[in-house]
């Protein structure tokens, strides 16, 4: 019996991130998935079917930061991807930092490290548990999606889409790891570009989809229609050069390639510690919002992705041993469906146009209260009104909040409008408004808060986005497979917060210090 009882840690935790996956896709493209690749998340796996993300804005900074941490914007402070800061009088972006630089790459991609996010990660108390005898390695298209998740202590790696290389910056190296640089000199982003990406079944079989060519989708640019084969080659030009890649499921191949290359260069797992690999897949995102939910080329991502993730757990199983590793699968946000096309479908639904609402706000606020600039700035569905202005006038900030919120209630779209105030006086423990409240932070973010509804999005461009508290937003994957792992599902209610504080449990060490979440019991037992 001795020789079957599993070891007393994981040899490697990897951190799964699929960046904009519904939980729906687990299910909806099934029929051809692998044995190998979602359907074994399922059939090895636990998973939680009714897992969702517990604050607004659902966007990739905070959504990565948010299932690290444990915690939400409140306390972390990652409250947005971009936002505006009061006494910089710009926008910043999550992952920014000016002291640091790049190591390889181009410089303005080097600019990059988690310092904006105030608390630890699960990652980081990994580390801190063994003395950091444990590595921490972070692997992604977007900067963001490498670096939050690496923490403080971590190392990040993130692409370069002028160069097509990976890179660093000075915050984690001053000179790029031998196998990053072996990995680069490989022109893996080239090979990938150097043919078209043509649907993995005959196009016509792809009838989880609407059809290929459409009005709801957004083209590459250059071309009139979105429809198969894409030639990438041709396409590479006027779509961000390497970074067109991105674009494709062979972003995901690259960020795989990338991941073995770290594992066999660092020897994670190896060493008598328990290592963490955060893998973090861009490319579903950037699919998704060109071309939507609905479309051929989420399909036929989802169907190469699940072949990848096939290879990469068959090559886990040979490195480590079925018990030797833990996984977990998440993803950072879900997606709207298309504005246009629910529309077509009699669905209500709406673009709001968020320049007209400003230069309403303003024309309100100079009629009412005296000329001036009185609102700064207006983004994420937050609005920014000048605290500065309103002293100079002898107005109190808290009546121009109550009177723009009341104004905003006129328009289309806007379902609900809250206060700074109302944030910072009242506690809400449920609905639309306790999600704006986990999603608030009394440093950052801005005197009003809006509600759009329902299937209504601030964009005006083909495809679609994400970014609210309602359920196709917030509902996403939550799946554990490996060591200690139980097989199963659950449908009880569980946040995306509560992924870290279940690792904290199975390795024995630390909860991350802002974390607000709970274990996840079924997964433990």
């Amino acid at each position: 019996m001795a020789q079957n009882k599993k070891p007393e840690k994981p040899k490697l935790v990897v951190g799964i991130l699929v960046d904009q996956m519904r939980q729906e896709y687990f299910y909806k493209y099934q029929d051809r998935y692998t044995e190998g690749g979602f359907k074994r998340l399922m059939k090895e796996g636990f998973m939680m079917k009714n897992a969702h993300y517990n604050y607004i804005p659902t966007y990739t900074g905070p959504g990565h930061a948010s299932v690290y941490t444990g915690a939400t914007p409140a306390t972390h402070g990652i409250i947005a991807n971009n936002w505006y800061v009061r006494n910089l009088g710009r926008m910043i972006y999550c992952a920014e930092d000016s002291t640091v630089n790049a190591v390889g790459g181009t410089a303005e991609n080097g600019k990059i490290s988690p310092r904006n996010m105030y608390s630890t990660t699960i990652s980081d108390e990994l580390r801190f548990a063994s003395n950091k005898r444990s590595k921490v390695v972070g692997i992604a298209i977007k900067d963001r999606g490498a670096s939050l998740p690496a923490g403080h202590l971590g190392d990040a790696y993130w692409f370069d889409s002028k160069t097509g290389e990976f890179m660093t910056s000075t915050y984690y190296h001053e000179t790029l790891p031998k196998w990053v640089a072996d990995f680069n000199k490989k022109g893996l982003p080239k090979k990938y570009l150097s043919k078209k990406w043509e649907t993995l079944f005959p196009v016509k079989t792809y009838t989880q989809s609407i059809s290929d060519n459409n009005d709801f989708e957004g083209p590459f640019i250059g071309m009139e229609t979105t429809s198969f084969p894409h030639d990438l080659p041709a396409l590479m030009e006027n779509n961000d050069g390497y970074g067109l890649i991105s674009t494709t499921p062979f972003g995901n191949s690259l960020t795989l390639d990338m991941a073995y290359a770290a594992i066999e260069g660092e020897k994670l797992g190896k060493r008598g510690e328990t290592d963490l690999l955060a893998v973090s897949f861009s490319s579903p995102d950037y699919i998704g919002h060109r071309f939507g939910p609905t479309s051929v080329e989420v399909e036929d991502n989802y169907l190469r992705l699940d072949r990848d993730l096939e290879k990469f757990f068959n090559y886990l199983d040979k490195e480590y041993g079925k018990d030797g590793y833990l996984i977990f699968l998440t993803a950072d946000h879900a997606v709207a469906d298309i504005v246009d096309y629910m529309l077509s479908e009699n669905v209500p639904a709406g673009n709001f146009n968020t320049r007209y609402i400003l230069t309403q706000m303003r024309g309100f606020s100079n009629i009412n209260y005296g000329e001036g600039n009185w609102i700064l700035n207006f983004s994420n569905e937050q609005v920014f009104i000048n605290h500065e202005l309103a002293k100079e006038k002898g107005l109190e900030v808290e009546k121009i909040q109550r009177e723009l919120a009341e104004f905003l209630l006129r328009f289309n779209g806007i379902k609900e409008v809250y206060t700074a105030t109302d944030m910072r006086r009242m506690e809400y423990l449920n609905g639309k408004k306790h999600l704006l409240q986990m999603g608030y932070n009394h440093k950052a973010s801005g005197d009003l808060l809006l509600i759009l509804e329902p299937a209504w999005l601030s964009s005006s461009y083909r495809g679609t986005t994400h970014g609210t508290g309602y359920t196709y937003d917030t509902h996403v994957p939550i799946v554990f497979m490996g060591w200690k792992v139980p097989s199963g599902e659950s449908s009880r209610y569980v946040t995306i917060t509560d992924i870290a504080p279940t690792l904290s449990m199975m390795l024995n060490i630390r909860l991350p210090n802002g974390a607000t979440g709970q274990p996840i019991l079924e997964v433990l037992q």
